[in-house]
C-alpha cells in the first residue's frame, strides 16, 4: 500500500525516520512551514528556513526514496509579531512559486488575535493570486469556534472550499468542515489531538470523502509512522481498502494536486537515488557506504 503523509515537519526529524517511513510505504510527504518552538526574530531567519524547505529538505528526502513537497506561509503563532510578519509577507510569493510548493500554509489562528486575523487574510489573498490551495491550522484552544471562524473568513474572501484543507480536526469539528465543502484533515498524535483508534471511528461514521489522515510529526512527542499505522488499523477494524486508499493517499493528491506541483507520476516513475551526491557540499551520510539505485527504492 502506497502512503502519503501530507502534513509532517521533516526538518525536525532524522534520517532514521526517512528510512522507516520509506519501509512503511510512504512515497511522498508535504512539509508545511511552521514555527520552531521559539520565535524567530529576524526576517532573514524566515528566508533561510523557506530556502531549506524548497532545497535541502527536498534533497534529503530524495536520498531515501521519498518525494518531498512543502507549503509556504506564516504560522499563526508568529503572526502576532505583526511588524516582522509583514516583512515575511513580502517573501512568501517568491518562495511559493517554487516547483515543490503545493499550498500556502499552514496559516490560520492560534489565540484568534487581531494580528493573526490580519496576517491570515493577507495570506489568503496571496493564495488567490497564485492560484494555490490553502492549508489551515485550526486553533488548539476554542477549536470549534476557531474552526468555524477560519472557514467563514475563507468564504468571505471568495475562495472555493475545494481549494482549502482544514487541518487538526477532531470529532467536534469534522461535520461542520465537511458540510461546508472543505477538505477535513486529521493529525494523528500518540497522546493528543486525534489518536488512530478515534480516526478509525471517524472514517466509519463519515466515510472517506474529503477526509485526509496526516501525522504532523515534529520535534515534540509525535510519530512519523502515524499514517501507515492508522491505515493498518483501519484494515484490521474492517474499514474498506478503498476508504483507506482515499484517506491515506488519494485525497491528498486530489487536494494538493490542484497546485499543479503535486503529481502522482513524480513517485510512480522510477527515479535515481545516488547517496554519493552532495547538496551545497553536504551529504546525508556520515561514513556509510553510499547506495545507488534507479528504482526509487533503497534497501
Amino acid at each position: 500500500m502506497k502512503i502519503i503523509d501530507p502534513h509532517i515537519h521533516m526538518s525536525s526529524r532524522t534520517t532514521d525516520d526517512y528510512e522507516a517511513m520509506h519501509a512503511a510505504g510512504i512515497v511522498a510527504v508535504i512539509e508545511p512551514a511552521f514555527w520552531l518552538g521559539q520565535p524567530r526574530t529576524e526576517v532573514g531567519s524566515f528566508k533561510d528556513y523557506f530556502s531549506s524547505l524548497v532545497g535541502w529538505e527536498r534533497f534529503r528526502a530524495s536520498q531515501f526514496g521519498i518525494k518531498h513537497y512543502c507549503t509556504i506561509g506564516i504560522n499563526s503563532k508568529e503572526a502576532n509579531n505583526e511588524e516582522l510578519a509583514k516583512q515575511v509577507l513580502e517573501l512568501i510569493p517568491l518562495f511559493a512559486s517554487k516547483e515543490n510548493v503545493v499550498a500556502i500554509g499552514e496559516i490560520g489562528y492560534d489565540d484568534q488575535t487581531k494580528a493573526e486575523d490580519y496576517i491570515y487574510r493577507q495570506q489568503i489573498e496571496i493564495a488567490k493570486e497564485l492560484n494555490l490551495p490553502i492549508m489551515v491550522h485550526t486553533p488548539h484552544r476554542d477549536k470549534k469556534n476557531g474552526t468555524i471562524k477560519s472557514m467563514e473568513v475563507i468564504l468571505e474572501h471568495g475562495v472555493d472550499p475545494s481549494m482549502v484543507v482544514i487541518d487538526h480536526n477532531n470529532e467536534e469539528t469534522v461535520k461542520s468542515v465537511l458540510d461546508r465543502g472543505f477538505w477535513a484533515a486529521f493529525t494523528i498524535y500518540p497522546k493528543t489531538k486525534m489518536g488512530n483508534e478515534r480516526m478509525v471511528e471517524v472514517v466509519r461514521q463519515y466515510g472517506s470523502e474529503r477526509i485526509i489522515v496526516d501525522s504532523s510529526a515534529d520535534w515534540g512527542v509525535s510519530d512519523p509512522l502515524a499514517v501507515p499505522k492508522t491505515a493498518n488499523l483501519m484494515i484490521e477494524r474492517g474499514i474498506s481498502e478503498e476508504d483507506v486508499r482515499l484517506t491515506c493517499y488519494q485525497n491528498a493528491i486530489d487536494a494538493y494536486g490542484q497546485s499543479g506541483n503535486f503529481n502522482e507520476s513524480d513517485w510512480l516513475t522510477p527515479f535515481d537515488i545516488d547517496q554519493s551526491e552532495l547538496f551545497d557540499g553536504n551529504s546525508v551520510l556520515r561514513g556509510q557506504q553510499p547506495q545507488k539505485t534507479s528504482s526509487g527504492s533503497i534497501k
